[in-house]
């Protein structure tokens, strides 16, 4: 038997087109065969190489190639098979390094059978791995002789009906150690065990990275100090990449105290890897000498440390832990409410369906949802459930589960959205007269929030996107020069909180380190707010997690207390402060502070609040919505103001089917929100891929990408579509660029159509074909993938397109081409906030202004006059200046072009007078705009 050569040129070539390579143990090469043709199914070259599409699709791949093998009588396709076969062997024998169950050595045996010519039983071997991993029945007997008694155990697992974890273990093992392990663990299960779990035994460091990066069904991970530290497997550069980059990125932890052996800065490195990596596993630590001293110094890194013999206590721990995080109190109590015999003398007939099931007229309500929603109807807070106003009990006990999953230090559930949560944040935090630096493309409910507080608005403006007619985000200079601004006037300190949108609704992500970080360098006690009401499902991949609020905030705190943040902090001040010696002198001129990445000073708080539409991007209930917060002032400044603004923002009747989806969705993305994100991203860089490299779609559409919405000068010069590139490609990108684009958010160009988005959604998406987008702009169309969409789902709205994209083309060769074609209107500059007007702008020279007097006085009757557009453009003309009476929100974009004492420009009528489109919330075309009469 001789090794495959596993030369960068061949190894995962035709499954992800990269230099990928197998490696580890030998795989016969197939005798029968001396050459190799170009494999007839060849992947896509911009195949992610995520663990969900690569090892699935290399086993169907490799399937249907022994099939043909099998078949074929026709040579150059037998070769073509034997060369997809030949590549998809190598591929498994590394990647099966990294998962339970079948393993090296079952791909081997496969390649045995090739070897040897019996393909019948290496597709019988084959089909059992497709099976399980399409969740298919696998015979609980197998039909191999070839199978060892390891091997036969494991297929018992496929027919038990418990859920099943993986539990990484890094140590030197033979393979008889190997094979003791899994033997063990086979011993230990009970029959009332609840879950069952296998092992995945890797030798290195380098490899457990690997594994919790491409198997996520790994929740837990036991580490053994014999572990060597780089990988003997021969890694594709993308994941080689990946793992150099998850490895370097981890803010240094304290040492325990008593030791500076090498070897325990090898365990405590890797464990600080891991967790950063993957926050939801749980690390173990195996130790022998001195094990009493180990346990005290690192609790922080690892649940429990256990001697080599305790494997029933390790055994009963992970299946404890893992206990933890299956349970869900709110959703378990309403279950066990709707189970009991309950007389109702309250409010609520729905409850138990008593007004409905013996109805005559209505019953068919309970046809349609079924009875177990009436039973769980009720106005009840005790007998096991609990009051979300006050919450003692289950609901509490849920929250502070989310707030776990969430890396929050507190998160509180919302059952009327997050329009509703940003006011709650806002009148917690704000006062009458603070100043709200706030995106001013943010979404509605920010701005009505400041309204409602009183608050003095300072509108950041984003950059524009005029070709596409939507915004894009606020550079970082930009929010520095307006804190510097108001520091120069003398008024910073009226600047509480920053206000901004991430990811925005176009998938612009912004930087929150680096935000809050230059931030709190000019004024060290700002609050940040982040609407991250898109932006849920990003805190369970390691990649999109690093710019959530709530990463951002703990990884700044850490970095706060390291004696290297303290040391740049000074050496910088005497940059910014040129004169000061031992005294601060005069700060230096902006351009300066503008021109470095600001430090924040070491005693900087961190106080950061995030709302999240939870319902929008994981599993939730319409309207199901959270709030985390991350405060180290929480206690001493903010918590009673939050419970007085929660309890008036919340209703005393809260939907209780809400709050259940909300607990149940949080035990999801605990245990399979890394696969699930994992592969929400796959389907959209496959979507975006068939469309750039489909010849009619690439002639009528067209992908946005980060050259498209990001400015050249806020990203580094890299790929426009850094995931199509591999892993490691992205989490450069994420880790540098000031902003990148959410690849689970696809915006198309539609100009070539002929049609305008509003037109594309509704008439020939939704109305012909049942396809369902939420946002378009003039010549934009945006697709989403999330959690629960499938690969078929992708593949029907290709196909949609392609039929589409025929449509429009026929339609284009049927034109009389003597006939001249107008050319499409011109959308004007997107127009930027004009001013306050004089009588409601603070001091004229800084931006903010009182829109609550506005507002109220716009309510006032005779305070307003209607305006129609035309006579509006006169008044401009002739060098008035009319102020809105209030808020003006087209749809889309989305956020409102006029405010409440805003004045009224020529930009801004220009804008809407060619807006088409079908929603204008606050503006009656038949009326015109609301304009505040001139006060005597």
């Amino acid at each position: 038997m001789t090794r495959i050569d596993s030369s960068p040129a061949t190894a995962f070539d035709g499954i992800t087109g990269k230099d990928s390579i197998g490696g580890g143990i030998p795989i016969p090469t197939l005798r029968s065969r001396t050459a190799y043709a170009p494999a007839a199914l060849e992947r896509d070259p911009g195949m992610p190489a995520s663990s969900w599409r690569l090892r699935s699709d290399a086993w169907e791949y490799l399937r249907f190639a022994v099939k043909r093998l099998a078949t074929e009588s026709d040579t150059a396709d037998a070769l073509a098979a034997d060369g997809e076969v030949h590549r998809n062997l190598r591929a498994l024998e590394t990647i099966e390094l990294y998962w339970a169950g079948f393993g090296q050595r079952y791909v081997a045996a496969i390649g045995e059978l090739l070897e040897a010519g019996d393909y019948r039983t290496a597709l019988d071997r084959i089909g059992r791995v497709v099976n399980r991993l399409r969740h298919d029945t696998v015979p609980d007997e197998p039909r191999d002789e070839f199978l060892d008694e390891q091997e036969r155990a494991e297929f018992t697992i496929d027919s038990d009906p418990r859920p099943r974890f993986e539990v990484l273990v890094v140590d030197e093992t033979t393979t008889q150690d190997r094979d003791g392990l899994r033997t063990e663990a086979l011993r230990l299960r009970g029959p009332a065990d609840d879950f069952v779990y296998d092992y995945v035994v890797v030798p290195s460091a380098d490899d457990a990275v690997a594994a919790v990066l491409t198997n996520p069904n790994i929740l837990a991970c036991v580490v053994r100090p014999g572990f060597s530290e780089h990988t003997r497997q021969k890694l594709s550069r993308d994941l080689q990449e990946a793992i150099r980059l998850a490895r370097a990125e981890v803010v240094p932890g304290a040492a325990p105290a008593r030791s500076s052996l090498a070897s325990v800065q090898r365990v405590l490195g890797l464990a600080d890897t891991l967790a950063a990596i993957r926050p939801e596993l749980d690390l173990y630590l195996i130790a022998g000498a001195h094990i009493e001293d180990l346990a005290g110094a690192l609790t922080r890194r690892f649940r429990r440390v256990f001697r080599r013999e305790d494997q029933l206590e390790l055994h009963l721990t992970l299946l404890r832990r893992v206990s933890h995080l299956y349970d869900t109190p709110f959703f378990s109590a309403i279950q066990d409410h709707a189970r009991r015999p309950v007389g109702v003398f309250h409010a609520l007939p729905v409850a138990r369906g008593g007004s409905v099931v013996g109805s005559k007229w209505i019953r068919d309500l309970a046809d349609f949802y079924g009875l177990n929603l009436l039973l769980a109807e009720t106005s009840a807070t005790s007998g096991g459930l609990d009051s979300l106003l006050a919450p003692t009990g289950a609901i509490k006990k849920a929250q502070d589960l989310a707030a776990r999953a969430y890396g929050a230090k507190h998160t509180f559930f919302v059952t009327n959205g997050t329009s509703t949560a940003n006011k709650i944040v806002h009148q917690a935090l704000m006062a009458p007269n603070d100043v709200v630096l706030v995106d001013r493309n943010c979404h509605k409910s920010h701005h009505h929030a400041v309204m409602l507080t009183g608050a003095r608005p300072a509108y950041l403006e984003a950059y524009p996107l005029n070709d596409f007619a939507f915004y894009g985000a606020v550079p970082i200079d930009r929010i520095k020069q307006l804190l510097l601004d108001y520091r120069a006037q003398g008024r910073l300190d009226e600047v509480r909180m920053i206000t901004l949108t991430n990811c925005t609704f176009d998938g612009i992500v912004y930087d929150p380190e680096r935000v809050m970080a230059e931030c709190l360098a000019i004024k060290p006690d700002l609050v940040f707010l982040w609407d991250e009401a898109w932006f849920a499902f990003a805190a369970f991949h390691p990649v999109t997690r690093r710019r959530t609020a709530m990463a951002a905030a703990k990884r700044l705190e850490q970095q706060l207390g390291t004696s290297a943040h303290a040391a740049a902090y000074r050496a910088q001040r005497e940059r910014l402060f040129p004169s000061g010696g031992e005294t601060p002198g005069a700060p230096a001129a902006d351009d300066v502070w503008l021109a470095e990445r600001l430090i924040p000073a070491p005693d900087a708080r961190i106080r950061v609040y995030a709302t999240q539409s939870t319902h929008k991007t994981l599993t939730a209930l319409r309207q199901g919505s959270m709030i985390h917060v991350y405060d180290q002032d929480w206690v001493r400044d903010a918590e009673e103001a939050f419970h007085e603004a929660y309890m008036t923002h919340t209703s005393t009747s809260p939907n209780y089917q809400i709050l259940a989806s909300l607990d149940i969705g949080r035990r999801q993305v605990e245990l399979e929100g890394f696969e699930l994100v994992q592969r929400q991203l796959d389907l959209a860089t496959s979507l975006s891929q068939a469309i750039a490299r489909h010849p009619l779609l690439r002639r009528t559409f067209r992908v946005l990408t980060a050259h498209d919405l990001v400015p050249a000068a806020n990203r580094d010069a890299g790929r426009p579509m850094p995931l199509r590139d591999g892993l490691a490609s992205m989490w450069q990108a994420w880790a540098t660029d000031e902003f990148v684009v959410d690849p689970s958010r696809i915006t198309i160009e539609i100009s070539r159509t002929g049609v305008d988005g509003d037109t594309f959604k509704h008439e020939h998406l939704m109305d012909r074909y049942g396809i369902q987008v939420n946002k378009t702009s003039r010549n934009t169309v945006l697709f989403m993938t999330n959690i629960g969409t499938s690969r078929s789902a992708i593949a029907y709205l290709i196909e949609v397109l392609v039929k589409l994209a025929e449509r429009f083309e026929e339609a284009r060769a049927q034109e009389d081409p003597d006939v001249l074609v107008t050319e499409e209107t011109l959308m004007p500059p997107l127009p930027d906030f004009s001013a306050f007007s004089q009588r409601y702008a603070t001091d004229g020279v800084l931006p903010d202004g009182d829109m609550r007097a506005a507002f109220f006085r716009g309510q006032q009757r005779g305070a307003v006059e209607h305006v129609s557009p035309a006579e509006l453009a006169e008044r401009v003309g002739r060098g008035e200046q009319p102020v809105s009476a209030g808020f003006v929100t087209p749809y889309p974009p989305g956020f409102p072009v006029l405010v409440p004492g805003q004045v009224i420009s020529a930009e801004v009528l220009d804008f809407m007078a060619v807006l088409d489109t079908r929603e204008i919330h606050g503006y009656d075309a038949r009326r015109g705009y609301r304009v505040l009469r001139p006060e005597a």
